[in-house]
């Protein structure tokens, strides 16, 4: 009970600090396209997507292997700062090579920004270590606020230098890497990072162990980049621009779970590494799992239920064709539910070579199947081969665990997931707005009857820390 009650709370603070920087991209929605030329916006929301590839590359995943590590040692203040500074000397060497190789290619590929952008890689390369450093050595609450700052600090910049000053593309990347320098700055500080580096303390037995642990990692964060970007590649290549369009907006709604996912994701790896080898463990994972599985998966049968009531009054009409794509992507959505929490049971046992090849095969069967579909069946085809490739790595990923550990489900768990995502995806095509009402009303009352402990729990702990704060 208490390893749940330590998920539920890192979960929470994590929850209060993330929520803050996933709405920005849909609270500055209205300044961006007011303010920049589309030439402008296409041109950042480009660079920000090559930035999240570029920086694990440049560290090699660096930030995962610490955060790993700092979680083990957080008993021992020597190996404490052994971690850091390590960590510390293998950042800035692979910070130097690659600043003096960026400029190199520079000299002869010349591009709007370019030294701009090489200063925002280094600031969100900064950024990301120095988020899994408070993470790996517990101070979740600081996390949190790092990435209120940054969050807050991107609304005040954004509008400062692109409302005001009128700097466009210029502004908004720059703000972008002053609002990350600021919450990197705010945990340098608040953990007193520099009292534990030390670089005579230079180890290349625990570097060569770090580099083991997280390069594994590269290909997996490269796979799942592919998996998340090759879509809209290919469907641009093939379909066209207009055609990327219509499913870019059905991935906005699986998107929400998927975000969801990922703060809770933040707590639950943390969780797992700290109790990957208690006696009681295959219990607690497989309590864990059963709950998240449950509750997500009616997170995401409610989602289709809901959506031909809200889908009218979200989307303006041209993009109607939108509608019929969005089940597919949030089943895929709730198969990828599955595979991060045996994720980070993976990494909770530094068994990372796995990810990587779980996820290129992912990657590959992606790929495939959309090329393969796409001509004959369009956009269905992308949707289609996501849904797919999550699904062969959850099944791979399942068995494969059953090697090192047994994670059980509840009784009919699966057959009563399966029976009601084909009861909501059959109603929901038939776009008839009875059907529509009695399969809203039928996923509400199977939502509350299979996530009722769930439930109580919570209104429970609600209602003792309304409790508390009435006491003091």
């Amino acid at each position: 009970m208490n390893k749940k009650k330590e998920l539920a709370k890192n979960t929470i603070i994590i929850f209060a600090g993330k929520v803050c920087t996933q709405l920005i991209s849909f609270l500055l929605l209205p300044l961006y396209t007011s303010y920049l030329v589309t030439e402008e916006y296409g041109f950042v929301d480009l660079i920000t997507t090559y930035v999240t590839l570029i920086v694990p590359i440049i560290t090699l995943e660096l930030e995962m292997s610490v955060f790993r590590y700092l979680v083990d040692s957080r008993k021992d203040k020597e190996e404490t700062k052994k971690v850091y500074s390590n960590n510390f000397i293998i950042l800035l060497v692979s910070l130097l090579i690659f600043s003096v190789l960026y400029l190199i290619v520079t000299c002869f590929w010349k591009f709007d920004y370019r030294f701009l952008i090489l200063i925002d890689i280094i600031i969100c390369t900064f950024s990301g270590n120095f988020l899994q450093i408070a993470r790996g050595v517990g101070r979740t609450l600081d996390y949190a606020i790092s990435c209120i700052i940054t969050g807050a600090s991107t609304i005040l910049l954004n509008i400062l230098l692109i409302v005001v000053f009128k700097l466009g593309a210029f502004g908004m990347i720059t703000s972008i890497a002053a609002a990350n320098g600021l919450g990197a700055l705010y945990l340098f500080i608040r953990l007193k990072m520099w009292k534990y580096i030390d670089f005579k303390r230079k180890d290349k037995k625990l570097i060569k162990e770090m580099y083991q642990y997280s390069i594994p990692l590269v290909p997996n964060g490269i796979s799942w980049w592919i998996v998340n970007v090759s879509d809209r590649t290919i469907i641009t290549a093939i379909l066209g621009a207009a055609a990327n369009g219509i499913y870019a907006v059905s991935n906005k709604f699986p998107t929400i779970l998927s975000s969801l996912l990922g703060i809770f994701n933040l707590s639950w790896s943390e969780s797992a590494a700290l109790h990957i080898n208690s006696p009681d463990r295959d219990a607690f994972f497989s309590d864990v799992c059963n709950t998240i599985t449950k509750l997500f998966s009616c997170l995401g049968v409610g989602m289709i239920a809901c959506m031909p009531f809200v889908f009218p009054f979200l989307v303006n009409s041209s993009y109607d064709e939108a509608y019929y794509y969005i089940p597919i992507l949030i089943l895929g959505a709730v198969f990828n539910v599955v595979i991060c929490l045996y994720s980070a049971v993976y990494i909770a046992k530094k068994m990372t070579k796995q990810v990587a090849m779980t996820s290129i095969i992912g990657a590959v069967i992606n790929v495939v199947v959309n090329i393969g579909l796409i001509h004959f069946i369009g956009l269905f085809a992308a949707a289609i081969s996501t849904a797919i490739s999550y699904f062969v790595m959850m099944v791979y990923r399942h068995l494969d665990l059953k090697k090192y550990m047994n994670i059980t489900y509840e009784k009919g768990l699966v057959v009563k997931t399966v029976l009601i995502f084909i009861f909501a995806i059959i109603i929901y095509y038939q776009r008839n707005l009875y059907l529509d009402i009695l399969s809203f009303v039928v996923v509400v009352i199977y939502s509350v009857i299979m996530n009722k402990d769930f439930l109580v729990a919570s209104k429970r702990t609600v209602f003792s820390k309304l409790k508390s704060l009435k006491a003091k």
